[in-house]
């Protein structure tokens, strides 16, 4: 978990209750500092307060959201603003906490919000596994103009909805082209 928040005090008592239930936390007493250690393979869940100087916890999120619009933010306020709650969720922050809140009720977010990035993280490194298998399974072998003008032909009609007929001399790779 990353966690922000410009009041000393209230981070330390988060970050200590966040630890004691077993979740390792990055502390941050600014979104800027916090920023820096954020990237599209963080596979956390980030917890920040929504009015702090310099940049606040919407630009943070909106900042995120660009980065990877699927990694789970969690916004906390000590100040019940509805309408802007309901927009930043609208937005697609992930939960939104009004100070004071339950310890509990944090956990159970961040809870929902860790397994939610897990399955994002997991689905992406089967994606990146897939499409390694399958470059593998279809290398055509050559390095010339007309192989990599090949293999891109292959690569738009595999995306198209159409038959295709391949036909060539035995030995030239056409069930190589048709996988």
């Amino acid at each position: 978990v990353i966690l922000i928040d410009d009041d000393k005090d209230f981070l330390d008592a988060q970050v200590q209750a966040l630890e004691l239930a077993g979740f390792a936390v990055q502390a941050f007493l600014s979104s800027t500092e916090a920023m820096r250690h954020i990237t599209r393979e963080f596979d956390g869940v980030i917890v920040s307060d929504v009015r702090m100087p310099n940049m606040d916890g919407l630009s943070l999120f909106k900042h995120v959201h660009e980065l990877d619009p699927e990694l789970p933010v969690l916004l906390l306020t000590g100040h019940g603003d509805v309408p802007m709650a309901v927009q930043a969720l609208k937005d697609g922050v992930y939960d939104f906490l009004i100070k004071p809140f339950s310890v509990a009720e944090l956990i159970a977010s961040l809870g929902r919000a860790s397994q939610s990035r897990e399955l994002v993280i997991e689905n992406r490194n089967l994606r990146r596994l897939h499409a390694g298998q399958m470059n593998a399974k279809t290398a055509l072998v050559g390095e010339s103009m007309v192989m990599d003008s090949l293999r891109q032909t292959l690569s738009q009609v595999a995306e198209a909805d159409v038959d295709v007929l391949i036909t060539g001399e035995s030995g030239t790779g056409k069930k190589t082209a048709a996988r």
